[in-house]
């Protein structure tokens, strides 16, 4: 039974890391965001959030977030949240799930940590932005 499931795998779909002014805090912030890449939109996009690691050899753990959009339009990307400084230091974790063309598609992303940082920006280009991807 398992042999007839099939699982498509993702291609073209990221979460990126990508610095931008935040007005709240007066400063440049990092923010994760779906990046479409495909020619097609992306239907019912929903991403789980965490992050885990260690600081000050204490094991420490955040929550779970959960975002939902309706769509994620072709060659763009859609905010999903806030990465707070703090979290940088921790492996963070996005399970990203998505339907594309009537089929289901899930994949996790992760951002090691410490790898959320200016030196590992790539250039995206079909937004024009810089960033991180995770992989």
């Amino acid at each position: 039974m398992k042999k007839d499931i099939i699982i498509p795998e993702v291609e073209n779909v990221y979460i990126v890391a990508i610095k931008e002014w935040n007005e709240d805090f007066g400063e440049n912030s990092w923010y994760a965001y779906i990046l479409n890449n495909n020619s097609e939109k992306l239907e019912m996009a929903m991403v789980v959030s965490n992050a885990e690691g260690v600081i000050n050899n204490e094991e420490r753990k955040t929550g779970s977030f959960r975002h939902a959009f309706a769509e994620v339009l072709p060659e763009s990307a859609i905010k999903v949240e806030l990465l707070e400084n703090n979290v940088l230091q921790l492996n963070n974790h996005f399970m990203l799930t998505y339907f594309l063309n009537g089929k289901l598609y899930d994949k996790k992303f992760t951002f090691e940590a410490h790898s959320i940082k200016d030196e590992n920006t790539i250039k995206l280009e079909k937004i024009n932005q810089v960033g991180v991807i995770g992989k």
